[in-house]
Order: structure tokens, then sequence, then C-alpha cells
């Protein structure tokens, strides 16, 4: 199965030489689930035209500095290019930003939160187990980096996990080919740690600390990303 990653983003250029391009970090991820995925990347955010969602067999959108509020030229065809998507039922994922422009694009609420930023290793409660994470603990702690979030889920969307911090944190879709997550599985440690380091002076002091003392915490995005992995494979 080839995975498409639209590419909304990109590792920030002070942190590229140590940690490489964002895309390499999904597939390194998927990589890592034993399910055989093969990748074609399209930079959307660079300006490259979008494919044709019928001619996908999985497409990931992914995590960006950019929020869904933007005055950016490719935000309203990434809006169309997911409802075609979602209408053709082509299996779709996102993750952070993508979470939040698949919200965004099929009726929900997104914005920048009143609680600031989300950083290090946040922990989710599972709230409900679709049929690729059957196996899913109570919860799952996995690395975050945001601001904004996804205050008013679709209507077409159930959320399956959710904290405190962030209550909409991971949402399925009723036409049973999309998922989203505003974690970051496919972040790991080093690379959670330099970003929060990263915010110092965006985000004040004590939380970028809290974040980078709690990437000692167990992280589950192995678990999340054989979930992920199931996904695309069952669909």
């Amino acid at each position: 199965m080839k995975l498409t990653i639209i590419q909304t983003g990109d590792v920030p250029a002070s942190l590229r030489d140590q940690f490489g391009p964002y895309r390499r970090m999904f597939e390194t991820m998927f990589d890592a689930t034993g399910q055989g995925f093969t990748y074609d990347m399209v930079a959307v955010s660079d300006g490259a035209p979008f494919p044709d969602p019928a001619s996908l067999d999985g497409i990931v959108i992914t995590g960006s500095a950019a929020g869904v509020y933007d005055d950016l030229p490719w935000l309203n065809p990434l809006r169309a290019f997911i409802r075609e998507a979602y209408g053709r039922r082509t299996p779709m994922l996102g993750v952070c930003f993508g979470h939040q422009i698949m919200a965004d694009a099929l009726g929900g609420d997104v914005r920048l939160s009143e609680k600031g930023w989300g950083l290090g290793r946040h922990t989710y409660r599972v709230k409900s187990r679709p049929d690729f994470m059957r196996t899913a603990p109570q919860s799952l702690a996995v690395a975050c980096s945001h601001q904004d979030q996804v205050i008013t889920p679709p209507k077409e969307a159930e959320v399956f996990m959710a904290s405190d911090f962030t209550p909409n944190a991971g949402l399925v879709y009723h036409n049973g080919a999309a998922i989203s997550f505003q974690p970051h599985p496919e972040f790991d440690d080093d690379y959670a740690i330099a970003l929060a380091e990263l915010r110092r002076g965006k985000a004040p002091d004590e939380v970028v600390d809290t974040a980078i003392a709690s990437v000692a915490k167990r992280s589950d995005s192995g678990e999340v990303a054989g979930y992920i992995g199931q996904f695309f494979k069952g669909r």
C-alpha cells in the first residue's frame, strides 16, 4: 500500500540538519509497523499540485506551523482535497495540523486555544476503541506540540481520545475511512525535547521545563503507530 504524504510543513530549519525532513519521520514510523508501506510525498505548502484522491491508496496530512485560519493560498485547495477524499472514502489520516484542517474542512470549529501551548508528552484517555485499536489500553502517552485545538468536532466525527488539556485529541469519522490525532506519534523523544526547547521565549519557561521533564515517562507512540498501520491495512 502506498501512503501519499501531504506535507503542509517541515522540520524547523534550525533543527533540520539534526533531525532531517519531516517526511522521514513518518516513513520511519510506518516502517516500524512492519506493514510494508511505500511512500510518495506532495509538498502542497511549497506549491506542489494536489493529486486526485481517487488515484491514491492512502493519505497522510502532516503537521504544520500554519493555522487553519491563516491566509495561505494552499489552504482552500487542501480543504477541497479533504472533502473529495472523504466523499470517495480514500483512507485518510491527519496529525496535529492535519487533524485540525480535516475537522475544519468537514464542518468543525478550530481555534487558537486559550489554554496555551501543549508541549512534551501528554497522556490521553481512550474513550472508545474503533476496530483498528481494539487492544488499546485505558490511556496513551504521546508527544505533542500545538496551540490550536479542535474546539467542536464535525458532526461526522466521534471523539475516541481525549485529555483535560485537549478534549478532542482523536477523531474517527463516520465514513469509516478517516481518522485524526492531535498528538504526534511520529516524533521521537529527542525531537520532542528539541522542539519544546525551541518554543522557549514563546511558551512560558515553566511549560517548556514541564514538557522536557514529561518525556521521561514511557511513550506509547509505537503502539499508536501500530494502530494507524492497522487502520490503513484494514481499508
